[in-house]
């Protein structure tokens, strides 16, 4: 029997002068592992990805982090911070593939700048640094360090709802490594998780939606060792193979 489809979006990266449509090996190793499922890289740019082709060949769509960032054109009316970091070519996929499945009710988790496009693509606003609002920690990741221990743990966040269900506990500590982050959750999104200064680091689709969840961590790193992590890969297969999640 052939294995669900899990549709990856791709980035805009820079190899040797090349332009290159890349997805971290991480995103694309827990959904064929953990999930169970068959990854595919879905490119971008112009003329290249048809939203409703994407959505026929998809049984369900992992949203990735990135290195980019969405665009502040999409939420608001300021100018970007970096401007070397976008990638509009992204931002042009994922941002109305995002409200389709959420209309066709595709099974969708998405990762770091997943949920940040989550967010926008359903009405919602972004801070374009966190760490420059009053109020809020520096939630920047710490590229000095070795990967391990770059994305490891870091600080903890409070769960509710579906969520809190799911994982068995009121807490869990997250790899939550992200310079942008949600301001305005959209309406159309619960909010499920909240670090400790109160920045939503998760949220929840509509009731009806067999798996629509956001995270700002890093579920994918470390996912055959971390049980949680694990557990949130295997509800996503099990959405995508249209059965109901142990």
């Amino acid at each position: 029997m052939s294995r669900p489809v899990v549709v990856l979006p791709a980035c805009t990266t820079m190899i040797e002068g090349y332009v290159f449509d890349a997805v971290g090996r991480k995103y694309a190793t827990a959904i064929a592992e953990i999930a169970e499922c068959q990854p595919l890289l879905v490119p971008v740019g112009p003329g290249i990805s048809d939203v409703a082709s994407v959505l026929d060949v998809a049984d369900a769509i992992l949203l990735t982090g990135s290195v980019s960032n969405v665009a502040p054109e999409h939420y608001g009316d300021e100018a970007p911070i970096l401007p070397d970091a976008l990638d509009p070519f992204r931002d042009a996929l994922t941002l109305p593939l995002i409200r389709a499945a959420v209309e066709r009710k595709t099974p969708l988790f998405a990762i770091c700048r997943g949920f940040q496009e989550l967010n926008v693509a359903l009405g919602g606003s972004l801070h374009q640094a966190v760490h420059d609002v009053n109020g809020h920690k520096d939630h920047r990741p710490r590229f000095e360090l070795p990967l391990d221990e770059m994305y490891g743990p870091v600080h903890t966040v409070a769960l509710r709802g579906k969520l809190r269900d799911w994982v068995g506990s009121d807490r869990l500590l997250v790899n939550s490594l992200h310079s942008q982050g949600i301001a305005r959750l959209a309406d159309a999104l619960k909010p499920e998780a909240f670090a400790e200064d109160g920045l939503v680091e998760a949220a929840r689709g509509p009731d009806d939606a067999a798996f629509c969840l956001g995270v700002q961590w890093h579920p994918e790193w470390g996912v055959k060792s971390n049980p949680v992590s694990a557990s949130l890969f295997r509800r996503f297969g099990a959405a995508a193979r249209g059965v109901a999640a142990s």
